[in-house]
């Protein structure tokens, strides 16, 4: 996801030794701090016991991974093709598309469902958020934003706000009126603040609270009414690209993928990574639940689709193709769970049988890479947002 990934690089004096250079933005105890490398390095050998070195403690950690594999694979009887032998064969899937939503002068980076299963929000690198009626494809409301790579965008549960990111390294909120010609730029509210771009964001389960995800190598939860930071989740080592919220709505979980090539799973309430998980070879694009809340999906640049089985603590399937070479980039379920389908950057959607492992249907007609794919609230429909300026619903 290399052309899609921004690293913003802090000059200033470091708050150590005082010399003017590249500073490394780090948090210790939820405090940030910035350091240059020559001081983050003297702070991490200041804890070590004697004949202890970084690179001895590299190596006993990995050693400690591969423990930790072994012991996963001892726990390994069989596998979920292997269980699924006996379920029958999907049929043919006859998905068309439906609606072309045009109206974006640029890349249409991300989008979202209301819960109404009618409208939807999407975001562009032209700067401009755009909500639409998918049934007669009227635009309900537009918002210019001051900076382009509108990267993130999420619909509120109760479908009177939108909240938006990007290159800005801020999240803001826009509450939406019945008045269309209200200007909704003037109602902004800066919610969040990263110290580099905001990748993803969703609402939880209310209005009142947003959890975002950010190049910073964080996610945070926040406080809608006052801007307060809640509680900030550190474990990624680069960029955290995607987040998505356990299903459940006392769930208190949510998992995330980043340029680490790792998938973290992280408790809300205490800010801890949980889980943690390290198969795939590439940047992890996408991360989204099953429906039942106890596996979830993930997308990467290494060209395959995962499956993680919270319960098993492992990956249990792989969706892949020798003829699929191009990285997938989102992800998402029907609303039973058994179909994945996935946006590729072939200008692709894959239909993925969950339980076979094999693909079942394939979409065609966008004319770039699929940023974005989103199953309606009722299961009904599927939305991908790409790069060739435009929206589609497919049925």
């Amino acid at each position: 996801m290399c052309d899609q990934t921004f690293v913003a690089a802090t000059f200033g004096p470091c708050e150590s030794c005082g010399n003017a250079s590249p500073l490394m933005n780090i948090y210790i105890k939820t405090e940030p701090i910035n350091y240059c490398s020559f001081c983050v390095e003297m702070m991490a050998c200041q804890g070590l016991q004697g004949g202890e070195t970084l690179a001895s403690l590299k190596l006993e950690s990995e050693a400690l991974k591969k423990k930790l594999d072994q012991e996963r694979k001892k726990l390994t009887d069989v596998e979920l093709h292997q269980v699924a032998e006996k379920i029958d064969v999907l049929g043919a899937l006859s998905i068309k598309t439906k609606r072309v939503l045009k109206g974006h002068g640029n890349k249409v980076l991300c989008m979202d469902w209301c819960k109404d299963k009618r409208r939807l929000v999407s975001s562009s690198q032209d700067g401009h958020v755009i909500v639409w009626d998918a049934f007669t494809l009227n635009k309900e409301h537009g918002v210019a934003l001051p900076c382009t790579w509108v990267m993130a965008c999420a619909y509120a549960p109760s479908g009177c706000a939108v909240a938006c990111g990007g290159l800005d390294n801020k999240c803001s909120v826009f509450p939406l009126s019945l008045d269309k010609n209200e200007n909704l730029a003037a109602k902004k509210k800066s919610v969040a603040m990263h110290t580099n771009y905001v990748s993803g964001c969703t609402f939880i389960n209310s209005d009142m609270q947003i959890l975002t995800s950010s190049g910073d190598g964080t996610c945070a939860l926040w406080d809608v009414e006052s801007g307060q930071l809640l509680q900030s989740f550190h474990g990624h080592t680069a960029d955290v690209l995607s987040l998505d919220l356990a299903p459940s709505e006392t769930g208190n979980t949510f998992v995330s993928g980043g340029c680490d090539k790792k998938a973290n799973v992280w408790d809300m309430r205490s800010g801890q990574n949980i889980q943690s998980f390290e198969s795939h070879v590439s940047d992890v694009n996408c991360v989204k639940y099953h429906p039942s809340g106890d596996a979830f999906a993930s997308a990467s640049d290494d060209a395959t689709c995962r499956f993680y089985d919270l319960r098993a603590d492992r990956e249990v399937a792989v969706y892949q193709k020798d003829s699929i070479i191009f990285g997938a980039s989102s992800v998402d379920f029907s609303m039973s769970g058994r179909l994945l389908f996935a946006g590729y950057n072939d200008y692709t959607i894959n239909v993925w049988d969950v339980l076979k492992g094999t693909r079942t249907s394939v979409l065609f007609g966008h004319e770039n890479r699929i940023s974005r794919v989103r199953v309606s609230p009722d299961g009904t429909a599927l939305c991908s947002a790409s790069w060739d300026n435009t929206l589609r619903i497919w049925a």
